[in-house]
């Protein structure tokens, strides 16, 4: 061992000798000093990487950008694009962070004067857990309550200056509206409201009780649940007797909303966690299929939060050691792992989308391969 890491080892340890007490808050100057490093270098390295992502983003949709007034730009669009945009790539960012800062930590022999001083790797590995916690708590806020309802102007603002993805017409849609409640909408156009050849059936058990038909409905978007059925006719089923009724309009409450059979594809991004849950819970009780997305979603979040733990422990086991390389190998390799990461999770979402597992499934299968990863590397890094 040279002259020169010899000194770093004697200054380090008497330091921690000087000040072995602990802080007001339970952690050691270690642990600060560690944590210190790893919240600053995440918060810099995200702004760093949404500076280049907004930069890309501009040139991207610059006639847009053009076309739409600037107030609008700046705040219904980039104050949510921006931290939609960093949330999701949160993980890569705690990768990245963890990778630089304690390869230069390695380089600079500070990791083998804190293994030298009697810490041992467990310990560690401690300010990196908590620092991966206060992340994990950070992002799981913004994903699931606080980010949802920014993306309503976000979205709305793409629909209308980049491209619109709303669904507007819906054909051949059939839903439970309640238990024993079954409607069916031939077409449905959502700029007016307005669904054609309508009917509405009532069981009990499996038999018919009673069956409306119209021409037309619409719904009222001021009253939630609010429908106006036109050119109607009812028709009262008493076993082998029939009562016909008919009018032009009738004014009626059905449990439904044209958002519940009117899907787009960013619909998912737009509510909070619990929102997700509710929506779920009315697709399945009205036998609608299409929901994959927003399972995955869910589980997406949560996940995510899994993750800033998981990759963090990847990090520091593989950046922990002096290399020849220097810091450049360690981040190539940081950068090939979170990429391989982001990658393996799209793979694995299509397969909740295909019926082959759940979404839960699907989007726990990544970290469940790389936290083995992590621990492999985490106790060859130990010895």
């Amino acid at each position: 061992m040279n002259r020169w890491v010899r000194i770093v080892r004697i200054s380090f340890m008497r330091q921690l000798r000087r000040r072995r007490r602990k802080t007001s808050w339970g952690f050691k100057v270690l642990d600060l000093y560690i944590l210190k490093k790893f919240l600053g270098t995440y918060f810099l390295a995200t702004l760093l990487f949404l500076a280049v992502i907004a930069m890309f983003d501009v040139t991207e949709k610059l006639d847009a950008f053009l076309t739409a007034p600037l107030k609008e730009t700046i705040f219904d669009y980039f104050f949510s694009f921006l931290p939609y945009f960093g949330n999701q790539l949160s993980p890569l960012f705690v990768f990245i962070t963890v990778i630089f800062f304690t390869s230069k930590m390695a380089s600079n022999s500070e990791i083998i004067a804190i293994l030298a001083s009697g810490v041992s790797f467990r310990r560690l590995l401690r300010p990196y857990m908590v620092g991966a916690a206060i992340i994990a708590a950070f992002t799981f806020m913004l994903s699931n309550y606080w980010i949802p309802p920014t993306n309503v102007k976000r979205i709305a603002y793409t629909n209308k200056y980049v491209k619109n993805k709303r669904v507007e017409a819906g054909v051949n849609i059939q839903l439970q509206v309640e238990p024993g409640v079954v409607a069916y909408i031939g077409r449905f156009d959502d700029p007016s409201k307005t669904g054609y050849r309508f009917s509405l059936d009532k069981f009990e058990g499996k038999t018919i009780v009673s069956r409306m038909t119209a021409q037309s409905i619409v719904y009222d978007s001021l009253k939630p649940y609010h429908w106006q059925v036109r050119d109607y006719m009812i028709r009262n089923f008493d076993g082998m007797n029939e009562k016909v009724s008919h009018g032009r309009r009738l004014d009626t409450i059905l449990a439904v909303e044209p958002r519940d059979f009117l899907i787009s594809s960013q619909d998912q991004e737009a509510m909070t966690t619990p929102q997700i849950s509710d929506f779920v819970e009315k697709q399945k009780m009205r036998g609608l299929a299409n929901i994959q997305k927003f399972e995955i979603e869910k589980e997406k979040r949560y996940a995510a939060t899994g993750a800033a733990f998981i990759l963090t422990l990847i990090g520091m086991a593989l950046s922990s050691k002096k290399v020849k390389g220097g810091m450049g190998l360690n981040i190539g390799i940081g950068l090939g792992l979170s990429f391989s990461y982001i990658l393996f999770s799209t793979v694995t979402s299509s397969f909740a989308i295909s019926g082959l597992t759940s979404a839960a499934v699907a989007m726990w299968i990544p970290n469940v391969i790389y936290l083995a990863i992590g621990i492999f590397l985490y106790f060859r890094a130990a010895r």
